[in-house]
């Protein structure tokens, strides 16, 4: 996008927000002083007066598109950081977006499969079942009578989400630019991240091959389903996946008049969330509550649907360790431990004192530590390691921005469903029996089990492969020896010359000597041979010298 592009943009944006009164929260801050000015370049007015605050800044948020929408989504689950009237019309924007157009929803389907509606499916809803930032989604029935939702990309969101993408990676090189604190929090690498895990959303076969693959992982599971998909109907921007029932984890009230066991289902999300994440290093990042269902069927033991995994977080096994060993520490309130992990992983200066540190995340820690989710709010604390990251100059990883923002929906969902859930608690005995497992014999001769096929295909080859390193070491060795040998004749020469400069003087003082003597005492010239003699003995020794 070029500069007077985003420079559009921008006026755009403001414009917006200047159209729905969303200036007036700037008033508690110190840019209040500055309204003035964003009015008068936004050209417009506050024209839904009449609206609440909350409503104005869904309807702005919704008009500014997919990426602001989504960080809507994310304040609707902050319940302890946003005002229940702001949050409670966030909500809506999990699935409740304004649908686009019917008639274009099927000319995108039909264009994609290549087929007509009827040739697919024997019914089809044309109103959407939800609207969300990217896709709507419609009931249908297929012709082998399975019953199905079908969804179907926003037209035109590719072009849209690239321009605001644009203008965030423009932001993120100025700030970066000019903001030290900006290159700490890598804001460029955040907002690559970013643009790389958005683009994967809007093609839905990706999509597809996620919900494929959590399906996978938690397959008879009774902890968490995740619907079928039928990828003979499956294009970048339609897919077609099995229709689920259950109450949307938002609907609290219904849960609890259905007799859902509270406490279990806080519980078992806990456990879902730490299974994917240390279990199968890929998890649902993006468990708003317009993506969770429960099946209640059995209300003792609540079941989790999940669907929309269009967002999805992988973590390798060096993060995966660093997390469980940092938030054993945590448990176990081994605070030392946690600024060692830091320093030990490369986040902090090697040179920063461990005590020192060790003071500041105890300082951070100490204060939550056993408390209930009801009592202590993660956006405070997370405020608190900021303020100590900063102080010792520690960066930002990008890869673990998908897990943070994901933790931020644990702790929305865990105060909404359970308020005395014990997220310690409930974490700790799970991560240890993880730490137990990985490193357990079994899970050893396991792993060599699965690799056995790949050793046994190498093992022909090691002999052959032993051979060659010994050649390469002998190789080596005698490469080093004739380094050797050519430092020896290096030094030999050089001191040769040392040699043959030190006789080239004495001669030539020698023979200078000898011209001042014959011409004092031209009738004595004895001394004078003499000394020519000894001139002539030296010169000839520079000429061929030795080393001793």
């Amino acid at each position: 996008m070029s500069k007077l592009k985003q420079l559009h943009h921008a006026m755009t944006i403001n414009r917006t927000l200047i159209k729905y009164g969303l200036d007036e929260f700037l008033a508690p801050t110190p840019i209040a002083k500055f309204r003035f000015i964003a009015k008068i370049f936004s050209l417009t007015s506050s024209q839904h007066k009449d609206k609440s605050r909350g409503k104005r800044l869904a309807m702005a948020l919704t008009e500014l598109g997919p990426i602001y929408i989504k960080l809507g989504q994310m304040l609707s689950t902050r319940r302890d950081i946003i005002p229940p009237d702001i949050a409670d019309d966030l909500a809506k924007l999990q699935d409740q977006v304004e649908p686009f157009d019917n008639e274009k929803a099927i000319q995108v389907i039909e264009s994609q499969l290549e087929q007509p509606l009827t040739s697919v499916f024997t019914s089809f809803e044309q109103s959407p079942l939800a609207s969300a930032s990217i896709a709507q989604v419609h009931a249908a029935v297929l012709k082998d009578g399975q019953d199905v939702v079908v969804k179907v990309l926003r037209p035109g969101i590719r072009k849209k989400i690239q321009k605001d993408l644009d203008m965030m990676h423009s932001l993120a090189q100025w700030a970066e630019k000019y903001s030290s604190e900006a290159r700490r929090f890598r804001i460029k690498e955040v907002v690559k991240d970013y643009d790389e895990t958005i683009k994967r959303e809007i093609d839905l076969r990706i999509e597809a091959a996620n919900c494929s693959n959590l399906r996978g992982n938690f397959e008879g599971s009774e902890l968490l389903y995740v619907p079928k998909v039928y990828w003979d109907y499956c294009r970048n921007k339609v897919m077609v996946m099995e229709r689920i029932s259950g109450v949307p984890v938002g609907e609290v009230q219904q849960l609890i008049d259905a007799g859902v066991d509270m406490q279990e289902l806080a519980n078992r999300g806990v456990e879902i969330f730490f299974t994917q994440v240390f279990r199968d290093s890929f998890f649902h990042a993006d468990m708003h509550p317009g993506n969770i269902f429960v099946d209640i069927s059995n209300p003792s033991k609540p079941q989790y649907i999940a669907i929309d995994c269009g967002i999805m977080g992988t973590l390798n096994e060096s993060d995966k360790r660093y997390l469980a060993d940092n938030f054993l520490a945590f448990f176990d309130q081994n605070y030392r431990r946690i600024a060692e992990l830091h320093i030990e992983s490369g986040w902090i200066d090697k040179n920063v004192s461990v005590t020192e540190f060790e003071s500041a995340i105890r300082a951070a820690c100490e204060p939550i530590f056993g408390k209930k989710i009801s009592e202590i709010s993660f956006g405070h604390f997370l405020i608190q390691l900021f303020q100590t990251a900063r102080k010792f100059n520690m960066q930002v990883q990008p890869q673990l921005v998908l897990l943070q923002k994901t933790l931020l929906y644990i702790e929305g969902l865990g105060r909404q469903l359970y308020p005395e859930l014990d997220l310690w608690e409930t974490a700790q005995p799970f991560l240890r029996q993880w730490i137990k497992d990985k490193y357990s014999p079994i899970n050893f001769f396991k792993q060599m089990k699965q690799e056995a096929p790949q050793i046994l295909e190498e093992l022909p080859k090691v002999p052959g492969k032993i051979i060659k390193a010994v050649d390469q070491v002998n190789h080596l060795a005698e490469s080093f020896d004739d380094i050797k040998q050519q430092m020896v004749e290096l030094e030999t020469h050089k001191l040769r010359q040392q040699y043959a400069q030190k006789y080239a003087v004495i001669g030539s003082s020698l023979a200078i000597t000898a011209g001042l003597i014959y011409t004092a005492m031209p009738n004595n010239f004895w001394p004078a041979v003499g000394l020519g003699l000894g001139a002539a003995y030296f010169l000839i020794k520079s000429l061929w010298p030795a080393t001793k």
